[in-house]
């Protein structure tokens, strides 16, 4: 049997990236062939992928993603498949894996009225309704609790094709027995002294998304003697010329490191006082949970999908809405200037790892696949 996987681009450090691959993977592993339509793949092809690069072109990105729906959607009909599974929203797709967010709900919260007039928001928002549409067939994988009452809000989406996944954190992301030892090696690595703090944030593809001018404000508010004592590394494949210049601006430079995206992310989980992730709107945030399972304190803003499991296991702070920016502030602050918080969110957080059913995503989100396999077979 084989299984098309849809995505419009593929890059080593996406999250919905690495989600596609481990479960594209996980399926090949149980005897399924594997075919993926992109538009652009970067990194090594699996062993076994049958990568198919859509011949599409136009000027704006939304014009390519609809005209790649449409040629994927036209191969399948000269090429058929036993299942399609989208990470992107399109129509034609037997599953769609709810990565993002809802888009109508984003354009009518946080954009203007006039934003709703143009191509790009009638583009994304046909693609989305083609899903969510109560006449499509397509079943959702969605990742938060947060996000299916905003489909069902805006599209009638009936409640039966919604299929909730726990996180599917790696285990490896784990703190291990020699976790101090990589913090002092990554410290001295990036000469960090033990009165130094640093603050990480994590965001590929999703820099202004996830709240980077917001860390940028909060790290120019601090008192000098804070300001010199802390540093905060920016990691993620997303342009950073914007904040550089925000940084500069705001007189923070010398305090901030673009670092770009990194395969040793855990490295840093171990090394770093606090993540922050302040985010305008987040689906999940996986990297919560993998600073949580690192011991690493966490400050999140509600909207995020996994915020509920910082409160859960009291592993950090939780900025509620509507969003303040004076409320992030002083809540970094006293986050970084009190380290007996710090430890014990630290101890909290390893100690909800050991029990929390925050591992089996992918293995849950593979058997739903393959048992629609198995049904569409069977009829």
């Amino acid at each position: 049997m084989q299984l098309a996987f849809c995505l419009f681009n593929y890059f080593p450090y996406g999250g919905l990236q690495r989600n596609f691959l481990r479960i594209a993977l996980a399926c090949q592993a149980r005897g399924y062939d594997i075919r993926v339509y992109t538009l652009e793949w970067k990194g090594e092809i699996p062993a076994g992928f049958d990568v198919l690069l859509v011949p599409v072109r136009a000027w704006r990105n939304h014009n390519r993603y609809r005209k790649f729906a449409i040629w994927v959607e036209n191969d399948l009909v000269r090429r058929p498949v036993d299942l399609v599974i989208g990470f992107n929203k399109m129509p034609g797709l037997d599953v769609y894996y709810a990565a993002d967010p809802c888009f109508e709900e984003k354009a009518r919260t946080l954009r203007s009225p006039f934003y709703r007039l143009g191509g790009r928001y009638r583009c994304f928002a046909s693609l989305e309704r083609a899903v969510f549409t109560p006449g499509s067939h397509t079943k959702i994988m969605t990742l938060s609790h947060v996000q299916q009452p905003l489909f069902e809000h805006h599209y009638g989406t009936q409640s039966n094709r919604f299929c909730l996944l726990p996180p599917g954190i790696s285990l490896d992301r784990r703190a291990s027995d020699d976790a101090p030892a990589i913090r002092a090696s990554f410290r001295a690595e990036f000469i960090l002294s033990d009165d130094d703090l640093l603050l990480l944030f994590i965001g590929s593809s999703g820099f202004k998304t996830k709240g980077l001018d917001r860390v940028l404000k909060a790290l120019a508010s601090f008192p000098e003697k804070l300001v010199k004592r802390t540093r905060l590394f920016v990691i993620g494949k997303d342009n950073p010329h914007p904040f550089r210049r925000q940084a500069r601006f705001l007189g923070v430079t010398g305090q901030v490191s673009f670092l770009g995206g990194r395969d040793d992310v855990p490295r840093f989980l171990l090394g770093a006082d606090l993540l922050i992730h302040p985010a305008y709107s987040e689906n999940t945030g996986n990297v919560l949970l993998e600073a949580v399972v690192a011991g690493l304190p966490v400050l999140v803003t509600d909207v995020c999908g996994y915020a509920h499991y910082i409160k859960e296991a009291e592993a950090g702070c939780v900025v509620a809405s509507p969003f303040a920016q004076k409320a992030l502030n002083t809540a970094l602050a006293e986050m970084l200037a009190d380290p007996m918080a710090r430890a014990r969110w630290s101890r909290n957080a390893l100690a909800f790892s050991k029990h929390a059913d925050i591992y089996s995503r992918y293995e849950k989100a593979v058997d739903f696949i393959l048992n629609m396999c198995n049904a569409a077979e069977g009829t």
